[in-house]
């Protein structure tokens, strides 16, 4: 006769195989979509991919709407957004929860590599509303808004409360683009909500250089035209 260890442990072998497979594949799916998020984020193109490849949506998104693209891009992470762009079915334009897309969030941060991909991808960069290059202005990201006006950007673009780029980026200080929206031929006389233009703002933030560029081009401006 065969002991009891010896008979019973076929059984308890196969029952504890069972219950691992089943405690294997019953959050896979969650756990698959925590891998997918933090690969994208953290720039592991090959995971992406692969889990992709596997049935993973490649529009999922995060708790607060970041797409995986969404999150790559904000993260600067260009191997990832090059990976993405060619999948079949991406949403290249797709917006979180406090709708921003993966070239606004990008052109917001300066991830120029990231921008030019998305451009050359085709995502939307002259949209009403904020758009990239208010973003980039306001921020003082020179390389962006080079792409972007390269693109063909509006440059005279107007946020929500009617402030252009040139606006922002006298405000806030941000010279070199300054000096590169005078260039493309910006509006130096716009007004915004609060009935303030480029150089009035430049002037109450105590950027007098700047003020004094956007009082330079409009006098080479009006020596141009003979006024």
């Amino acid at each position: 006769m065969k002991p009891v260890a010896q008979i019973f442990r076929p059984r308890t072998q196969a029952l504890l195989a069972l219950l691992l497979g089943l405690q294997l594949s019953l959050p896979v799916a969650a756990v698959s979509l925590d891998d997918l998020l933090n690969a994208a984020k953290l720039g592991d193109a090959g995971a992406v991919t692969q889990l992709v490849s596997q049935g993973m949506d490649t529009n999922s998104t995060d708790q607060n709407g970041n797409s995986l693209l969404i999150l790559a891009a904000r993260e600067d992470q260009p191997k990832v957004v090059e990976a993405l762009v060619k999948q079949r079915g991406i949403k290249l334009n797709a917006r979180n929860a406090a709708g921003d897309s993966a070239l606004m969030l990008a052109s917001l941060k300066g991830h120029a590599e990231v921008v030019q991909l998305l451009l050359a991808a085709g995502a939307e960069f002259d949209h009403e509303g904020w758009n990239p290059l208010l973003y980039a202005a306001f921020e003082g990201r020179l390389p962006v808004v080079e792409l972007l006006l390269a693109k063909g950007a509006n440059p005279n673009v107007k946020a929500p409360n009617r402030t252009t780029p040139l606006m922002f980026a006298a405000r806030n200080g941000h010279e070199e683009v300054v000096v590169r929206l005078l260039k493309a031929g910006v509006d130096l006389d716009w007004k915004n909500d609060q009935n303030e233009t480029a150089e009035s703002w430049a002037i109450k933030n105590r950027n007098t250089d700047i003020a004094g560029l956007i009082q330079a081009s409009r006098k080479a401006r009006a020596a141009a035209s003979g006024k």
